[in-house]
């Protein structure tokens, strides 16, 4: 995962995207085939709340499942 300053100013942001991504992979490992993910964080994720955040990263998830 990277997620820079740049993107979230201040380290509990940072923390928090990596906590999502972290759970939700965790969520769906059963479900992933054996692929290698990498995470970049864009401009204004540090600003989605917490169920923004979750919603997004879990339909990235169905959507990479699906292919």
């Amino acid at each position: 995962m990277a997620i820079s300053k740049k993107i979230a100013r201040r380290a509990v942001d940072r923390n928090r995207i990596k906590r999502q991504v972290r759970e939700r992979f965790r969520c769906q490992d059963q479900q992933m085939n054996d692929v290698d993910i990498v995470v970049l964080g864009r401009q204004g994720i540090a600003a989605r709340s917490q169920q923004q955040l979750a919603s997004d990263i879990s339909d990235l998830f169905k959507r990479l499942r699906a292919s």
